[in-house]
């Protein structure tokens, strides 16, 4: 837990003492602790694969990477929180410190800043709240061209970020949707982003016995094997190949641009697992979906350049390649080069998305942009692949199943409520549902209303 967080715990508990000493009450045994987010979301499993990786590319000690995954998962599901309490008047958290251990909320509001820190967390007031900026970002979506490819709201600065290939683009991009140029900040850039065609996450996978790309994560489909990866890679009925050569499947739907999303039913040959190609061939194990904040660590696996990690720079970004614009994208540090295309980002156990494009390279760094995950469930009705977990004790003999309308494999957004076991939840991560997360073994995920 971090240290704020646990230094605004201990306060609680301190008030409740002196309240119960006032009063003269009696105490009952205190309920249970729910588990923390970071024990829900299995931070301490994390293989050493993955610590490394985090320790080479982002200059963490062993006690940092660790320290880091839990503290990210911590901020997670508090940030979610405080969305859901802040409602309209959020603009956007953050995760700060080679650990993490700092996560910045801001608000447009100035009474939120009490119950930000209440929760162990820094409050930063702002003018523009994070929906009316991704307003502004569509706007110039409708408007944008090659010469504007990258747009993207920057919590930080609470502000439109727009980078230009030519001077005086951006400008003009404000000019013709009527933008105020105080409201965006202009980044000059020397590269535009592209899809990366030949790129794969994990195993390799050929289109037609020619183009390569990556398998992003293993998912079914009712009795059906495949794999979720990037629109850009194929089109319904391209065939694919695997990593060997041998026939594999074919795609089933893809979307590009708009979104960068696609599937591949395999044949009865290939079995999906949960796994992803990490660091010199090592098996990473994927938990869930549980999609991670703004500054979290997150590392990517792709069949030309291998592992690599960085950070999640921001969320719902969109970016318009020479094919078009897809939107929805998330901005991230990781690196990528052609032949990486589809594959898989995961931060911690949880799958985040697939490759989709960027700029740079593995020798001198670059920016790269993935197709969130969830939305790919969502949209063809697929299930993640994901590592056996404790589902916790179900009924007693002749006892009811507790009912309600949560469901496994049902991808839920944040905002979205169920009911089990006679109570109702709203959840406040994006997640794909699964065994042994129902909502009341979830506090990081759901939130009791």
């Amino acid at each position: 837990m971090p240290k704020r967080h646990a230094r605004a715990a201990c306060t609680a508990l301190a008030a409740a003492g002196l309240l119960l000493a006032a009063t003269g009450g009696a105490t009952a045994d205190p309920a249970p602790a729910a588990p923390s987010a970071a024990v829900t979301l299995r931070t301490a499993d994390a293989p050493p694969e993955l610590l490394a990786a985090l320790q080479r590319d982002l200059g963490l000690t062993p006690t940092q990477a660790k320290a880091r995954l839990a503290h990210e998962a911590e901020a997670g599901a508090t940030a979610a929180r405080l969305r859901d309490r802040l409602g309209a008047a959020f603009a956007g958290a953050w995760v700060d410190g080679a650990d993490a251990a700092v996560l910045t909320v801001a608000t447009t509001r100035a009474a939120d800043t009490a119950a930000i820190r209440a929760t162990g967390a820094r409050a930063k007031l702002v003018t523009r709240t994070l929906a009316d900026l991704d307003a502004d970002r569509a706007a110039l979506d409708r408007a944008a061209g090659p010469a504007t490819p990258v747009r993207y709201v920057d919590p930080r600065s609470n502000t439109l970020v727009v980078e230009e290939t030519e001077a005086g683009a951006a400008a003009a991009l404000l000019a013709a949707t009527g933008t105020g140029a105080d409201r965006v900040t202009v980044v000059r850039t020397a590269e535009a982003p592209r899809p990366l065609y030949d790129l794969r996450g994990g195993d390799a996978y050929y289109m037609n016995g020619s183009g390569r790309c990556s398998v992003g994560f293993p998912v079914t489909k009712g009795a059906t094997n495949g794999f979720a990866t990037a629109g850009h890679c194929g089109r319904a009925g391209t065939t694919t190949s695997g990593f060997n050569q041998v026939a594999q499947g074919s795609f089933q739907a893809s979307v590009f641009p708009g979104n960068d999303m696609a599937w591949v039913a395999a044949n009865t040959q290939w079995t999906a697992t949960p796994y992803v190609k990490g660091s010199g061939g090592a098996n990473v194990q994927v938990t869930g979906s549980v999609l991670q904040p703004v500054g979290a660590s997150v590392c990517r696996s792709g069949s030309t350049t291998g592992w690599h990690c960085g950070t999640i720079q921001q969320h719902n970004t969109s970016v318009t390649y020479p094919e078009g614009t897809i939107s929805g994208v998330t901005r991230t540090t990781v690196c990528a080069e052609p032949g990486d295309s589809g594959g898989s980002y995961i931060s911690g156990s949880q799958a985040q998305g697939v490759t989709s494009g960027g700029s740079g390279n593995c020798s001198s760094g670059g920016t790269t942009f993935f197709q969130p995950l969830n939305p790919i469930l969502s949209a063809y009705g697929l299930t993640l692949k994901v590592s056996g977990s404790d589902p916790g004790p179900g009924p007693g003999p002749g006892e009811p199943e507790p009912g309600g309308t949560w469901k496994a494999g049902t991808v839920y957004a944040a905002g979205a409520t169920v009911t089990h076991g006679g109570a109702s939840y709203r959840c406040i991560q994006g997640h794909q549902a699964q065994t042994g997360w129902e909502p009341p073994n979830v506090p990081a995920l759901w939130q009791r209303v």
